[in-house]
């Protein structure tokens, strides 16, 4: 009987051992934490990660995730968002991440049921956005680095009729605003006056800017409202535009296919 209890206890003490390593087995994000990889022949292997591909013809305009990320309203970027409940170098058969953050962080995408509540209710989630708004044709343009985005500035930016998607570069490009940790009430966005001309006086059905809201802090809510309404509008938070020339691409962008969210990640890709 003793023997059995041993027995038990330690099966016991195994157990929650392997989950509490588990849990906090995932490695660092960052690249320089990642042990190589050691092949049976003495070679050494480690992931190539790249922001340019094709010799220049394809760009990855999404942030890539890790635990300094900014996130909206913290000063503590999205913090652990990844865990490894199941691994290999505790018994498992493979490793099975789970993954918990918010849906508006790092690169993503916004759905009319993030301000409207009654689109919300009534399903027009990241599942119902149109993929032809999403991927096509774009613009990417710089904004005057000085102010936020108002009506003088988008008339200023003599964007031709008939362009549908236009990805705004701004002074939060410069401030590298994406790279650091702590929220940044600063940052560059449209007031509400310059969504309306934008709505009023252009063709634009997908708005792109390089923070985590189009929306300037202090008009947040107005901008969102006007760019929302009439749910033709798709908006396209958190770019990486850093190093890109002005010009038109061809713009990719992907949400996840989340039933009732309002908000997903996205990878985003333009093409020279």
């Amino acid at each position: 009987m003793v023997t059995a209890n041993i027995q038990t206890t330690l099966l016991v003490t195994i157990i929650l051992f392997t989950y509490s390593v588990a849990d906090e087995a995932y490695p660092s994000p960052f690249i320089s934490a990642i042990t190589p990889c050691e092949l049976n022949e003495g070679i050494s292997l480690s992931p190539i990660r790249k922001e340019v591909y094709d010799e220049g013809h394809i760009f990855d305009i999404s942030h890539r995730y890790h635990p300094d990320l900014p996130s909206w309203g913290s000063d503590e970027g999205i913090g652990q968002f990844l865990q490894l409940p199941a691994s290999m170098k505790n018994g498992s058969l493979a490793n099975n991440s789970e993954m918990k953050m918010p849906t508006h962080t790092g690169t993503h995408v916004d759905a009319p049921g993030h301000v409207y509540d009654h689109y919300f209710d009534a399903g027009f989630d990241v599942d119902t956005l149109d993929l032809r708004v999403l991927n096509g044709p774009a613009l990417l343009v710089d904004v005057p680095r000085d102010k936020n985005i108002t009506a003088e500035v988008m008339k200023s930016l003599n964007i031709p009729k008939g362009v549908k998607r236009v990805l705004f570069r701004t002074l939060n490009t410069d401030r590298r605003l994406m790279w650091q940790k702590a929220f940044d009430t600063s940052y560059v966005g449209f007031m509400k006056d310059g969504a309306q001309w934008l709505k009023d006086n252009t063709d634009i059905k997908l708005v792109g800017i390089d923070y985590l809201s189009v929306a300037a802090y202090d008009h947040l809510i107005p901008s969102h409202l006007v760019f929302l309404e009439n749910r033709d509008i798709i908006l396209v938070e958190g770019l990486k535009l850093d190093d890109i020339e002005a010009g038109i691409y061809n713009v990719h962008c992907l949400p996840l296919r989340l039933l009732g969210a309002e908000g997903s990640p996205i990878r985003c890709i333009l093409i020279k």
